[in-house]
């Protein structure tokens, strides 16, 4: 037996991933991970074994990796941002899980990684500085009915919201209901933030309103950030205020 460990390698830079997740992809014999995370860690995969497959074959991808990890190999599964934020740190940790205790491989855990959210927050300015929600809009796995009865809650109590998965090619529809029940509870003038490949070569930043940002170029690569009602824009930077303005003067 050897162990399987998942790594989160971050939104997309090497830069922005962190020395250990770094060490354990180089120390490990088998990668596997989805074709387009693969290909972001492209440089550190001289040798080793790669198990790369597409979107809707992660059950199929992980229990491959779980094997090699029985069968003795050291191995990694990688995603993006941090494993353990809608990645494959918990399909993982069910699939050892569900082996006999004598058939299990060593988990080793799963690496954090910098998350989707965090570095698209670090492009706009500080929009996170107060308490926020990260709700998906993709409704492969979740009902979509649950998703808008959270983004109704997280609208009724001012989060400022961070959407994952916010819009793909069939799903162009979501991301407005999503903005019509926002408007219930905001100023259609709320600042809105999108950032699409945050930290990649073709990084993009806009910042728009909850009244306009649906009409903006949106897509699976882009993450959401959508201001509470004291969120505002100064100078290109968006700015949820912690609150210390009422304690010293001058902020």
């Amino acid at each position: 037996m050897a162990k399987i460990t998942v790594i989160g390698i971050g939104p997309g830079s090497l830069m922005d991933m962190t020395p250990r997740a770094k060490q354990a992809i180089e120390d490990a014999q088998v990668v596997a991970g989805y074709h387009t995370y693969i290909k972001l860690v492209e440089s550190l995969l001289e040798g080793k074994e790669v198990i790369g497959t597409g979107m809707m074959q992660e059950i199929d991808r992980c229990r491959m990796a779980v094997d090699k990890a029985a069968a003795g190999q050291e191995t990694v599964v990688v995603s993006s941002g941090d494993a353990g934020v809608y990645g494959m740190a918990g399909l993982v940790l069910e699939l050892v899980l569900q082996r006999p205790e004598g058939e299990r491989p060593e988990f080793g855990g799963t690496i954090a990684g910098i998350s989707a959210v965090n570095a698209a927050a670090s492009v706009l300015g500080a929009p996170l500085m107060h308490d926020f929600a990260v709700i998906s809009l993709s409704n492969l796995l979740t009902p979509w009915e649950l998703i808008k009865k959270r983004v109704d809650m997280a609208g009724k109590g001012d989060f400022v919201i961070a959407l994952y998965n916010p819009k793909s090619k069939k799903r162009v529809q979501n991301i407005e209901e999503v903005r019509d029940i926002l408007l219930k509870y905001r100023d259609p003038k709320t600042p809105v933030g999108i950032v699409t490949a945050a930290t990649r070569p073709d990084e993009k930043k806009v910042l728009s309103t909850l009244d306009d940002f649906t009409k903006e170029d949106i897509n699976m690569f882009s993450l959401v950030v959508i201001g509470n009602s004291q969120t505002y824009v100064k100078e290109g930077y968006m700015i949820t205020p912690r609150g210390y303005g009422n304690k010293e003067e001058g902020l």
